[in-house]
């Protein structure tokens, strides 16, 4: 089925331009206007669909044409936006950057032209005037395949500084779509990871996003934006469906282990999963926190969330639901003791650096993830996950169910991955081959166990990472989308573990 939802690219020709003020100031004034507006970021950031997901009420998404794939970009897309009348998309780094030494692949230009979606510049004009012609006219003409349909001036110092700008770009027939003015930065304060997440600051990003909207509403000519997003035209195409992705997945290759030789119970596969709404939003699909009956068969998946525990893909929890698990949400800081029923476990990404005493003191529920471990239930991590498996994070004991030491670090580590997994997992089958991508500023000594997870290139050869009865644990995020069978291998690991166990 093709998708015909107006849509809009917001890019700049850097980071720091004013991308993520412009995007989700446009998705709140145009939210407030009664549209169902559908949140999407290029690349594989978790944070800014946070502060997407409040301006627009729907859980934020990611087009990553590096992780998934360009062919499933537009499949994505039109999952997300499905039934929303406008879909606004913000931009990574700079137009044309993308992954490095892959040309254009990942940048915001690539997506721009697999949505076949027009781009809005935001032009950080803080500190020049005639000269930001020359600029635009460069990255309108820079690639004829990429159509840029109007400009957003940042930073704007006067009604004369306006007016120059202006008369600058007349020539250039790319029309002004919107002035903002020079303001103190909207309350979104920076760490050593980039924006503070939304779940750590509630009020205060209720507020910010409120305020980019204002200034947005106040700036731009909407219904010229509204009107450049509906020339955008359908998308050929299937739209990416959960249940659909995970069908035609090739089954787990390895055995699922179950005493005596008994058959294992066989997944319960729901039709389709809903889509999931932002944490602490009401709304139809959102993984319930309390326990619930249990479909005959399917196996409680507990997902850890919570202030320290904001990345992940929305994907990865339509995709284990749609192999037969019943997904639930838990929070490390607050609760005691896993759900109920717990089968399978997966700790994504986040902070657990800043919340390492309030994680070190919910002993209770760090000797429940160490049991679950050590009955051999399937437990996926990614780097935060990681941090918090390990014996301790500076200093403070986590759950010990890796034996390694985790610690802060002055490095930066970031950067697309193409990996090979070394070890057989309830992730993958050794020899498998995924894309990933890592971002943190932590080191795990020693780096990777007797059985690693996965196997390296860039920047440098190497293996990282621990397989471990259920255990898989890694720096490396990774977008199940790109590979379903790696949800439906894990569910059917939590079928074998719940037989083993009852």
């Amino acid at each position: 089925m093709s998708s015909s939802v107006p849509r809009l690219v917001i890019a700049a020709p850097s980071s720091g331009s004013g991308k993520t003020t412009v995007a989700t100031g446009l998705m709140a004034a145009f939210a407030s206007r009664g549209l169902a507006v559908s949140p999407h970021k290029v690349g594989p950031d978790y944070i800014d669909p946070g502060y997407h997901a409040l301006a627009t009420g729907r859980v934020g998404r990611n087009l990553d044409a590096y992780l998934c794939g360009a062919e499933l970009v537009a499949p994505l897309f039109a999952h997300g936006a499905r039934g929303c009348d406008l879909a606004v998309v913000e931009g990574v780094m700079g137009l044309f950057d993308g992954a490095a030494g892959e040309g254009e692949l990942a940048s915001t230009a690539h997506v721009a032209k697999l949505l076949r979606a027009p781009v809005v510049l935001v032009v950080d004009a803080s500190s020049q005037s005639r000269s930001v012609a020359a600029l635009v006219h460069g990255f309108a003409s820079w690639d004829p395949e990429v159509r840029i349909g109007g400009v957003i001036l940042n930073k704007v110092g006067s009604e004369r500084h306006e007016g120059m700008l202006r008369e600058a770009l007349e020539a250039s027939g790319v029309p002004v779509l919107g002035v903002l003015r020079r303001v103190e930065q909207v309350g979104t304060p920076s760490r050593h990871l980039g924006l503070v997440p939304v779940a750590e600051r509630r009020g205060e990003a209720v507020a910010a996003v409120a305020a980019m909207g204002s200034q947005v509403r106040e700036g731009c000519d909407l219904d010229a934006l509204f009107a450049l997003a509906r020339g955008a035209g359908a998308l050929p195409g299937d739209t990416w469906d959960a249940a659909e992705a995970v069908g035609v997945s090739p089954p787990p290759p390895l055995p699922v282990p179950v005493p005596g030789g008994a058959a294992p119970r066989p997944p319960y596969r729901p039709e389709r999963p809903r889509p999931q709404t932002p944490d602490g939003l009401d709304g139809p699909g959102t993984a319930s926190k309390e326990p619930q009956a249990r479909p005959p068969g399917a196996p409680r998946v507990a997902v850890a969330g919570g202030a320290a525990f904001t990345f992940s893909y929305a994907e990865h929890a339509e995709l284990l639901a749609a192999a037969g698990a019943e997904v639930v949400t838990f929070d490390p800081l607050r609760d005691e003791e896993l759900p109920e029923g717990t089968r399978g476990l997966v700790i994504g990404g986040g902070f657990p650096e800043v919340y390492g005493p309030e994680l070190s003191a919910n002993e209770p529920l760090r000797k429940a993830v160490a049991s679950l471990a050590e009955r051999g239930a399937p437990v996926a991590a990614e780097c935060a996950g990681l941090l918090y498996l390990s014996r301790e994070l500076d200093g403070l004991p986590m759950c010990g169910v890796i034996d390694a030491k985790a610690r802060m670090d002055e490095r930066l580590t970031l950067g697309y991955r193409d990996a090979v997994a070394v070890s057989d997992s309830v992730l993958a089958e050794a020899g498998s081959r995924m894309r990933g991508h890592e971002f943190h500023r932590t080191v795990v000594e020693p780096g990777a166990g007797v059985a690693p997870a996965w196997g390296v290139r860039v920047p440098v050869r190497r293996v990282e990472g621990f397989v471990q009865q259920g255990v898989h644990a890694s720096y490396l995020h990774t977008h199940w989308a790109s590979a379903p069978g790696v949800a439906r291998r894990f569910v059917e690991r939590c079928v074998g573990s719940w037989a083993t166990a009852g």
